[in-house]
């Protein structure tokens, strides 16, 4: 039986369909957008009338003189639209390529307003057709090049406000809050850029939650109330939350101009209130696979031991919610677990309001644990100097001997990290310690004054590791620092003995990580000589146990290949503080009563006042805002007015050593690195907790008119050698 060829078949379906027919919700017929507002039609959702070329309309020359013939379809779209040519029309595109849940193409093909009569029409027809054309031709329609393009004809509205609607905040992914945006007049202003509105958050029934631009509502509350209602609607006909475009006309009726699904995922934050803060001066940096089974998980089960031990969590809560873990590779903690997060049943709370460290450290403080740890702890110290003092070269060790040092390696943490909490808790600050941070810091002076080679400062003065934070890779441990006209340290009292164990616990940690790190880093050399690894740095791709499997049976994981480093693929960082959706999202979680500016916590140092300076490399007298402290900054706190992070304790390291230098400090203050600009003047009162912004940056003075013009193209570019 002979067949015909699929390009030589005459195309048997409409031309021309209406939103209200029965095939306009075919997205491949009538295009994803005018399909979703058929839908929305259909679910009794305010949708304006409308007419659709579809793309089984032969638009090939329909608008040259000669092919008055096929204008047929498009003549009726225009005569039912602009009600018999009374009206103007809006012509929009309808591709089969936009308004999916994977990506919306919004902005890319062409709509065009305020259509009237025959000859504009025929120029807005062509002009939408063209819009495909380009996109396709560009690549921006590579998801889908065999996408046609059909094209909507909707009568043209005077509205009096318009904008866009998102059924769920695309920003922080919480489903249970909706985002507005709305300009007087119609909704193209916004949506093209050229206007930017005002923007709040809204709750699910249309209260104003938070304004993130503009100052007062141009929107009556009526009106905020009916979007509200509109994103349900739209949500209940689609199955999801949607990006809508709306519109309100002169008599405020309400409609609904477009429907798509948000593109960006989207869910309700639960669990537990996670931070960065109380492991952020550990690892400030995202940890590869390795560095989790080497250095935070040993964490994790030291702190449980402790928590356990000391009864300020259940089993059952550690199981259901580990104390620290890895977000995108990032290291974060359960603030709820470390009395740093609200407690979630008030009521209990109420009954005593007291966090639990400080409910522990009152039962505990005459307790035997408490007496015996400082002895305890002393007994680990020496046992790990001894172990690290045996270990021979790692160069001469066999694979397994090296599988070994990382093994024993993670139980040392384990006692290490557990009794450093247990000190922690159960010892009570005094308001002055002792820090490896210090003491590195005058190794690292008399180095430089003695010419002493870093690396071999290292060797000698492990101290200095203190500095730094772990990493399994080829990097010097230590760079050499400015030391210039370093500020005396203020005088405080001696340490007690409780804290200077305290922090020999914290460097036997820092030495103990550091040595593994090396054992891995040389396994991943020797795998990279016979040939399994590509890379060495490809060592920090595997876990624990697939080392294990690699150095031993020489066999890799099969998606090895597929596998990104957290630390070089860009990562973004996590909020100082958030919740976790369901697919695994951080979403920030507010401060109680705070927000961008809230006050933080004093560390000390008195009071200073400076330029902001955001970012490494701060000059002399500048305040450094921070997200978290970095245990590479010690080098250049000396030299600051002021020190501000996001995150962060008063008995860190590094706000510790800013307080002997008398740099005032701030931490835990929400939103810094926001508020400011590089820049602003800045006062910092360290006792207080207060940042106060005293004026911003001046603007540059403008030209004057007859201000020479140069010609930049004309100046030769510097030698490359001459570049820094």
């Amino acid at each position: 039986m002979e067949t015909i060829p699929p390009a030589l078949r005459r195309d048997t379906r409409p031309a021309l369909l209406d939103l209200a027919d029965d095939g306009a919700t075919d997205g491949g017929l009538v295009g994803a957008k005018a399909a979703n507002l058929a839908v929305a039609r259909r679910a009794g959702l305010p949708v304006l009338p409308g007419t659709v070329l579809t793309t089984a309309w032969d638009h090939r020359g329909w608008s040259h003189p000669a092919r008055r013939d096929r204008t047929g379809p498009a003549r009726d779209a225009l005569a039912a639209a602009s009600d018999g040519g009374t009206r103007t029309v809006v012509v929009r595109s309808s591709s089969t390529n936009e308004d999916g849940a994977g990506s919306s193409m919004a902005g890319v093909f062409t709509s065009v307003l305020d259509v009237a009569g025959w000859p504009a029409f025929v120029a807005a027809v062509d002009e939408v057709l063209a819009s495909g054309r380009r996109a396709a031709a560009s690549g921006l329609a590579v998801a889908a090049p065999d996408a046609r393009m059909a094209v909507l004809v909707q009568p043209q509205l005077d509205p009096r406000w318009g904008g866009v609607l998102f059924g769920a905040d695309p920003v922080t992914g919480r489903a249970d809050r909706l985002l507005v945006s709305a300009v007087e007049g119609g909704p193209d202003s916004l949506v093209s850029g050229q206007d930017d509105g005002w923007t709040a958050t809204l709750s699910p029934r249309g209260r104003v939650l938070e304004v993130r631009n503009g100052d007062a509502s141009p929107l009556p509350r009526s009106a905020l109330r009916a979007l509200a209602g509109l994103a349900r609607r739209a949500a209940a006909a689609f199955g999801g939350p949607q990006d809508v475009e709306w519109a309100i006309d002169q008599d405020g009726t309400l409609w609904l101009l477009q429907s798509r699904p948000i593109t960006t995922p989207v869910g309700t934050p639960v669990g537990p209130v996670l931070g960065t803060g109380p492991v952020a001066e550990t690892f400030p940096d995202p940890l590869s696979r390795l560095e989790v089974d080497l250095w935070l998980t040993p964490l994790r089960e030291g702190l449980d031991h402790a928590l356990l031990l000391t009864g300020s969590a259940s089993a059952r809560a550690l199981r259901r919610s580990p104390v620290v873990r890895s977000v995108d590779g990032w290291a974060a903690a359960d603030l709820g677990h470390l009395g740093l997060a609200p407690a979630r049943h008030r009521l209990l709370a109420r009954l005593d309001p007291r966090g639990p460290a400080r409910r522990l450290g009152s039962a505990w403080r005459t307790g035997r644990l408490r007496r015996a740890l400082p002895l305890l702890a002393r007994d680990v110290i020496e046992q790990v100097d001894a172990d690290l003092a045996a270990v021979p070269r790692l160069g001469d060790l066999s694979n397994t001997a090296l599988l070994a040092v990382l093994d024993n390696g993670r139980t040392a943490l384990r006692a290490l990290h557990g009794y450093e909490a247990l000190a922690g808790m159960l010892i009570p600050d005094l308001g002055h310690s002792v820090t490896a941070a210090s003491l590195a810091m005058s190794a690292l002076a008399e180095a430089q004054a003695e010419d002493v080679d870093i690396d071999e400062l290292v060797e000698t003065h492990p101290v200095v590791l203190a500095l730094t934070p772990p990493r399994v890779g080829a990097c010097t441990p230590v760079a050499a620092p400015d030391l210039r006209a370093t500020a005396p340290v203020a005088h405080e009292p001696a340490p007690s003995d409780a804290a200077v164990v305290r922090e020999g616990l914290r460097l036997r940690a820092r030495w103990v990580q550091e040595l593994t790190a090396r054992a891995a880093w040389e396994l991943g050399r020797r795998l990279v000589c016979v040939g399994l690894l590509p890379t060495q740095d490809s060592v920090r791709l595997l876990g624990l146990a697939e080392l294990r499997a690699a150095a031993i049976g020489r066999t890799l994981p099969d998606d090895l290949h597929e596998r990104n480093d957290p630390a070089t693929a860009g990562p973004r960082a996590l909020p100082p503080v958030f919740r976790l959706t369901t697919d695994h999202r951080p979403v920030p979680v507010p401060p109680p009563g705070g927000g961008a500016g809230a006050p933080g916590t004093g560390a000390g140092g008195g009071r200073g006042t400076g330029p902001v300076h955001l970012g490494s490399e701060p000059p002399d007298g500048a305040v450094l805002v921070v997200t978290h402290l970095d245990p590479r900054l010690a080098t250049v706190v000396p030299h600051l007015a002021g020190l501000v992070a996001e995150t962060g304790s008063p008995l860190s390291h590094l706000a510790i050593l800013a307080r002997e230098h008398g740099v005032p400090t701030v931490v835990g203050h929400a939103g810094a690195t926001d508020r400011f600009r590089p820049g602003d003047l800045a006062e910092v009162d360290g006792s207080a907790g207060t940042v106060r912004l005293l004026a911003a940056p001046p603007l540059p003075d403008p030209l004057p008119d007859d201000a020479p013009v140069v010609d930049l193209t004309a100046i030769r570019p510097l030698a490359t050698g001459a570049q820094r």
